[in-house]
Order: C-alpha cells, then sequence, then structure tokens
C-alpha cells in the first residue's frame, strides 16, 4: 500500500510512520521540510522517499508519483503564537484543501490534523458534533486556521468522505525539534535537569488555583493508535477529537514527572506572558462519544503511565 504521510518527520508523523512500519507498511513517501533538527525521527524508519513540502502539490498533480492508495496530511505550522495570518491560511487551509480535492477527485482515503485549539476557551463544550464544530471560535490565528479547513469539510458536505483528527495535547518521543511548541513534560524535564525544579504558570481565575489548569493531555502512542483504526476501517468518517476525555491539572502532569525521575516534587509558579493570557485555556476535555460511537474502543493510558514510559525515553535521550 503505498501511502504518503505529508509532516512525516515531524513529531506525530514520525510516530505514525513508525506505527505504521509495525504494521509492516513500507512503502511510505515522506513529505516534510527537511531540519537538520527532525532528523533523527526517521532513523530506523522504513520509507520509500522523502519530498520537500514545496515540490510535492506539483509531482502530486501532474501524476508523477503514480498511484497513491492513502493520503495522511500532518504537516502544518503547529505554533499557536503564530502570528501572520496570510501564512497560517496558506500553509494550514489552502495547501490542506487542494491536497484533499485532489484525493476526493480519485477516490484516495484522506486524513488530516485538526486540532483542539479549535475549540476557544470550549464555551461550547468539546464536542465533535459538526453543528458544533460550525459555531467554533478559535482564540488565536492557528485555532482559526485549523477551524477554517474543518468549516470547509463541514459545510461542503465532505465529513462523510474524509477523515479528520482534533488532537488535543499530545507528548511523548519525537518532539524535541518542536521549539517552543514542545510538550509541558519535556520542558519541565529540561528544567528539573538543569534547575532541580519545575515552573508552572500561575492562574489569573480564581476558580483555578495555581497549577490547577487543566488539559487533556494524551500520548502521542495513544493518539496513533487512534489514526490506526480509522485507517483500517475506511469506512468510518468524520472529525473526531484524539483525547483522554480526562482533563488532568498541570499539577498533576509535573508530579507524575517527579516520580517517574524519584524526586520530590519543587514546584514554582511564575507569571504568565502578557501576550498569551487572553489566549489561554484553562480547561480542555476531549468528548469522546462520537469517537465511541464509530467503533473506537482503545483505552487509553493513564497520565502517570505515559509519563513515566516518556522519563524513560527523556532518560535514555531516546526517540520511536
Amino acid at each position: 500500500m503505498k501511502t504518503v504521510v505529508t509532516g512525516g518527520s515531524g513529531f506525530i508523523g514520525s510516530v505514525f510512520v513508525w506505527r505504521l512500519n509495525l504494521a509492516g507498511i513500507n512503502e511510505i513517501l515522506v513529505v516534510d521540510e527537511f531540519e537538520e533538527t527532525k532528523r533523527k525521527n526517521l532513523e530506523g524508519k522504513r520509507i520509500k522517499d522523502c519530498l520537500e513540502k514545496d515540490v510535492f502539490p506539483e509531482k502530486l498533480f501532474s501524476g508523477k508519483l503514480g498511484r497513491i492508495d492513502l493520503l495522511v496530511h500532518l504537516g502544518a505550522c503547529s505554533s499557536t503564537t503564530e502570528r501572520d495570518e496570510a501564512y497560517l491560511k496558506e500553509n494550514n487551509y489552502l495547501y490542506s484543501r487542494r491536497l484533499a480535492e485532489w484525493a476526493l477527485e480519485r477516490n484516495v482515503p484522506f486524513y488530516y490534523a485538526s486540532s483542539a485549539a479549535t475549540y476557544g476557551q470550549g464555551e461550547l463544550g468539546f464536542c465533535d458534533d459538526d453543528q458544533v464544530t460550525l459555531k467554533l471560535k478559535p482564540l488565536n490565528p492557528y485555532g482559526w486556521s485549523k477551524q477554517l479547513f474543518d468549516l470547509w469539510v463541514v459545510e461542503n458536505g465532505l465529513a462523510q468522505k474524509v477523515t479528520g483528527f482534533k488532537f488535543f495535547n499530545v507528548f511523548g518521543p519525537n518532539e524535541y525539534h518542536k521549539r517552543e511548541m514542545r510538550s509541558v513534560v519535556l520542558k519541565t524535564y529540561e528544567r528539573i535537569k538543569k534547575e532541580g525544579k519545575a515552573c508552572l504558570f500561575k492562574s489569573y481565575r480564581p476558580d483555578f488555583a495555581h497549577g490547577e489548569q487543566k488539559r487533556d493531555f494524551v500520548y502521542v502512542k495513544d493518539a496513533v493508535e487512534v489514526m490506526w483504526y480509522f485507517v483500517t476501517h475506511p469506512e468510518k468518517k468524520g472529525i473526531f477529537n484524539v483525547g483522554t476525555g480526562q482533563a488532568r491539572s498541570f499539577n498533576d502532569l509535573v508530579n507524575a514527572l517527579f516520580a517517574a525521575l524519584g524526586m520530590k516534587p519543587r514546584i514554582e509558579y511564575i507569571e504568565m506572558p502578557e501576550n498569551i493570557r487572553k489566549q489561554y485555556q484553562y480547561f480542555t476535555q476531549a468528548d469522546l462519544r462520537k469517537l465511541r460511537q464509530a467503533g473506537c474502543q482503545y483505552r487509553f493510558r493513564e497520565l502517570e503511565e505515559s509519563v513515566a514510559e516518556y522519563a524513560k525515553f527523556l532518560e535514555q535521550s531516546a526517540y520511536l
């Protein structure tokens, strides 16, 4: 099965390539911007070829790539602090739309990455029902760029023809290159190793104590298992949440990391930068009803189990 994975040398993309390899799928074309910082993510992976992101569309649309059986589009600008709206629209919406249109015209299964950032403050909850999707109001340009594509899918009646994944707070091996977009687990691990302590943002809402802001933290291995379910059940279409369905606090996350490292917790609460205070999500929790109704009964790991496994990878400077 000839599979294309855009963003395939990135975080979730490279772990998905790893999952494809586990299933014996090696005829993989990885499309990405191949920065030196991501090269380790493809080491040991069995793939057929690599292609730069900017070159890929022309080769795809001209037929130079031949038959393609599966197109998994994970490539995007994932920076929640990116402010260039024109860049985000081109990179995260228009590029995605061109690939989806190509796949739809040829009945090639198309899977893509959306984001829980589309939910904004969660004032409408975290339900992935299409009618809710139409009403969402993201807090930042990144969230809006992802929302634009989801809207295009829903408004054009394509939710039963493609499959999208609203990823919540994914963490785990192969994210080392993501700079400021690295998970709190990785950033905290690095600080603990350097300073012996963790730093978390203070809360600026009376209903949340410091460090008690909650997110749906999902381990990357679990995220790709959900993806794999839909790849192996191509009749299941729609936009689905990919989270554990259980919000946990940043205090829980950091305490789990200290426990995994065999250290007594030491947490300092610091001021949140002014530029992100108004767009900060205090609570996210994936509604999994639609996922379960689609037949995906995958059991997500508990936070402590995921953090402990990730800590072992970090201690060994290992990656998937």
